[in-house]
């Protein structure tokens, strides 16, 4: 496990472009993202696959991420070993067209696969089937880059493949809680693993039967809505 001595996060985007506090000269329109929040359970307690984001990066420089990245035209054709189940893909077109949906699936598999070196199964042809959907976080509006970001939930145990990525993330590593929490990261990634270890503490069969949340604004937490 890489040692991790960076302070919090005191913002959304910390050390990025906008880090001076002046706004953006045209609002920008929030982008369709899709982040895999990769875990395995040890007798310590779920560890969850995360990197750190380059220096130079204009978008959350410096801090600890899950995987993940913009949707792609490519991705709404892709194939599939497996399809979304049911009610996973019923919590993504809450908010998205059943297109965008399945290709939010699949971007979320894909970024994982480029950025990790890890396959969701096989690649090209991820295990849709085994994804769960957590919750949605939208980019507050001050920011000049933007995200309508779907975070997605995988199991460790169906990835493939050994950990290497693309360069886009370093120490990339499985992180528990506590060295998760003691890594600098930004508070909206925070949240979501607050979220996170609530879900994973759930029975399985209330899983798929809970109110959806999504954080807009400054990391407002709120419920998704019919």
């Amino acid at each position: 496990m890489p040692e991790t001595t960076h302070k919090p996060a005191e913002d959304d985007n910390p050390g990025s472009a906008d880090a001076g506090g002046k706004p953006p000269r045209k609002r920008a329109h929030p982008r369709n993202a899709a982040t895999l929040i990769l875990w395995r359970d040890t007798p310590r307690g779920p560890e969850i696959l995360m990197g750190r984001r380059h220096a130079s990066a204009r978008f959350m420089p410096g801090v600890l991420v899950f995987p993940g990245g913009m949707v792609d035209r490519a991705d709404h054709a892709a194939e599939a070993a497996s399809e979304l189940r049911a009610p996973v893909r019923a919590m993504l077109e809450r908010r998205a067209k059943p297109s965008l949906a399945r290709a939010l699936a699949i971007a979320a598999c894909r970024e994982l696969q480029e950025e990790t070196g890890l396959s969701f199964g096989s690649w090209p042809g991820p295990e849709l089937a085994a994804l769960d959907y957590l919750c949605r976080a939208v980019t507050p509006a001050s920011r000049p880059i933007r995200f309508n970001a779907r975070f997605l939930i995988g199991p460790g145990e169906v990835a493939t493949g050994s950990l290497a990525g693309s360069g886009e993330l370093d120490e990339i590593a499985w992180y528990p809680e506590d060295a998760a929490r003691s890594g600098r990261m930004a508070p909206i990634t925070a949240l979501v693993l607050d979220e996170f270890h609530a879900w994973h503490a759930m029975p399985a069969a209330a899983r798929d039967e809970r109110d959806l949340i999504v954080f807009m604004g400054l990391d407002r937490r709120r419920p998704e809505g019919a």
